[in-house]
């Protein structure tokens, strides 16, 4: 039977040890979690039954595995260090017959973004960063749409765009909008970036290291690999479109709670085709599942079992080829999701008046 095996790991310590060990969530503190995570082994955590594409009637099954280390442990420890917990949660996945591994979180990131970790298993791996970025830029549409920003003449903003993802969505954002400002830490590698996405014809590029500039930007998409959120209320234009990519998440909480005039949105959530079971509570709805677990899925669905995404190059090819047989095989972004809770209209209209208002304290 066509299957494959997901990577997933503790991103909010407390919150995800919980889900698979209540009691172990429940007592350690969050220190003991990141110090034991380095010596736990990788955990089998569900079978995944259901997943079906309505264009060929094919049905796959798959397994989530958990790689032990949090965030915090995964910057700490040497590369080599976390290749090996994340190969050994390979070889569990092999054990279960995976015939392609997908990584999650920072095991799709760490180091050289997957390849160490293919050259030590004997399945095929892809961190599904091209399928998560073709949804976080169909999000962003869908949302700036829904807030009433017209982007053939908005701003769009790239946080982190020297990444691995963040490069593409540049590219890709750059086609809408006429003026794209791209954040990082280093000038040099946003140059870099910039240098991809210049066209007489396309969206005039700014470089920028000041988070304060995000307040010119209409549409954000923030994908950086920080352990610490770095948007904070004060950072946003009224009105704004936020689509946070990253895990652990790049948008502080008080934003939420300082800025109702502001729509903020969870990227990379697709609806999964078929009566899909998880066997897994990883805080989404039913049927719903983050789009990097998602390119697992369309790739055993349509037999390609292959490293599709790896490395720390990503190419519109890449993106566009994905987001292709997403659709053939029935995945679509559905719905807005903020801090894990469902985003109504009924929400984004409220978001809408209060920034026309501009009754909003930003500080």
């Amino acid at each position: 039977m066509d299957n494959f095996a997901f990577v997933i790991h503790p991103v909010d310590p407390k919150k995800d040890v919980s889900r698979r060990f209540p009691l172990l969530g429940a007592f350690l503190p969050v220190s003991a979690i990141n110090f034991f995570s380095r010596y736990f082994p990788p955990v089998y955590i569900s079978h995944i039954t259901g997943v079906c594409s309505p264009a060929t009637g094919k049905v796959i099954e798959g397994w989530f595995v958990a790689c032990p280390l949090t965030p915090q442990r995964s910057l700490e420890l040497p590369p080599s260090a976390v290749y090996r917990k994340v190969i050994q949660t390979g070889r569990l996945a092999e054990t279960l017959g995976a015939r392609l591994l997908g990584l999650g979180g920072f095991t799709s990131v760490v180091g050289d973004g997957g390849v160490t970790i293919a050259k030590g298993l004997n399945i095929p791996v892809t961190t599904g960063d091209s399928y998560t970025v073709a949804t976080a830029v169909q999000a962003t549409q869908l949302a700036a749409k829904q807030m009433g920003i017209n982007l053939a003449g908005a701003t769009a903003a790239v946080v982190g765009a020297s990444g691995t993802i963040g490069r593409v969505c540049a590219q890709l954002i750059g086609q809408d909008v006429p003026h794209l400002l791209l954040i990082g830490r280093r000038r040099e590698a946003l140059a870099e970036v910039a240098d991809l996405i210049q066209d007489p014809n396309g969206a005039k590029v700014r470089l920028s290291t000041d988070m304060r500039d995000l307040r010119q930007a209409d549409v954000v998409l923030t994908v950086t690999s920080s352990i610490e959120t770095i948007i904070e209320p004060e950072h946003l234009k009224p009105g704004a479109v936020i689509c946070d990519v990253a895990r652990p998440r790049d948008v502080s909480r008080r934003v939420m709670e300082k800025r109702s005039d502001v729509l903020v949105i969870d990227g990379g959530m697709v609806s999964v085709p078929g009566p899909v079971d998880f066997g897994f509570d990883f805080g989404f709805p039913p049927g719903m599942a983050y789009a990097c677990m998602a390119e697992a899925m369309i790739l055993a669905l349509e037999g390609r079992y292959e490293s599709y995404t790896l490395g720390k190059d990503i190419s519109l090819t890449q993106v566009q080829g994905i987001a292709s047989l997403a659709a053939k095989h029935g995945f679509n972004v559905a719905g807005f999701r903020c801090f894990e809770q469902p985003v109504t209209d009924e929400q984004i209209a409220c978001i809408r008046e209060n920034a026309a208002s501009g009754d909003v304290e930003t500080q």
